[in-house]
């Protein structure tokens, strides 16, 4: 069975290669170029000397070849997608396969629309691997698949508000007195849109509020791996592993790099934070 997955996802080639998913590459935008492969730290560190990157959706190309590649060779496959509220990538992939039905009436693909971003969707990701890996059928998979994603709980805080205002998820007026009060906006991932919660004056203090939300909503953490995925500044994020160790004691640490897609919105110094929420129990 075959899993894809997209470059939203933020997991390391490694993971991608060694566990045979086929990973669809969203393009970035940066200083008059194309990029369907690049550094993140690239990206970072043109951020911070004033660039505003911008990304656009996997081609529909892209999902042609791979998906009638599958059909051709009668295998089945699901395709676990970034967030259709953040990208059209998801009902780029839902069209082609839909078209490649009428010509293969037994191509056997599944797709899931995970409403998440980043590691978030990174950890549905490793969750399918998984299963799959456990000898699940495609529908097992793909109901199982669907349910995590629906109990991931995603919350992020930015370094600065600038980068929301340039991809236009804040007003720059905001975005400029929050400079001046060092506001630190706690967002969260709701039905798969990035939506404001709270606003803290401090990083350090949005942090300590991150975690309270992480007690009110993820219930036992002996059981769970947090996730965290960090904007080009892994020291902070090892700094707020601590925290969260302290406090919950998770079962286990995901730490990632928050990817060049996902980053040309969230800017350096931004911090993500996963968990499956209270309600998920895993069969």
């Amino acid at each position: 069975m075959k899993i894809f997955a997209d470059s939203a996802c933020d997991l390391p080639k490694e993971f991608l290669e060694e566990n045979n998913v086929e990973l669809f590459t969203l393009r970035v935008h940066l200083n008059d170029a194309e990029y369907q492969d690049i550094d993140p730290k690239e990206v970072y560190d043109a951020m911070r000397q004033g660039a505003v990157p911008k990304t656009s959706q996997v081609s529909p190309e892209e999902f042609l070849v791979a998906f009638e590649q599958l059909a051709k060779n009668n295998e089945e496959g699901i395709y676990i997608a970034f967030s259709s509220n953040l990208s059209g990538t998801y009902n780029t992939a839902v069209m082609i396969a839909t078209q490649l039905k009428e010509q293969y009436p037994n191509f056997n693909l599944k797709i899931v629309d995970t409403k998440c971003a980043s590691l978030g969707y990174g950890l549905v990701v490793k969750e399918a691997v998984a299963l799959r890996n456990s000898g699940l059928s495609l529908d097992e998979l793909t109901s199982r698949t669907e349910t995590i994603a629906s109990h991931m709980t995603q919350l992020f805080t930015v370094e600065k508000l600038d980068y929301l205002a340039a991809g236009g998820r804040i007003s720059k007026s905001s975005a400029f007195i929050g400079g001046l009060l060092s506001i630190k906006p706690i967002l969260h991932v709701e039905d798969g849109k990035l939506i404001p919660l709270e606003k803290i004056r401090g990083r350090k203090k949005a942090i300590q509020r991150i975690i309270d939300i992480m007690v009110e909503r993820g219930g036992d953490f002996s059981n769970k791996t947090v996730g965290i995925s960090h904007g080009d500044d892994l020291e902070f994020a090892e700094e707020v592993k601590s925290l969260i160790s302290v406090k919950l004691n998770p079962k286990s640490f995901d730490i990632t790099l928050i990817g060049a897609v996902i980053g040309a919105h969230a800017g350096p110094g931004t911090i993500a934070i996963f968990f499956t929420d209270k309600d998920y129990n895993p069969q």
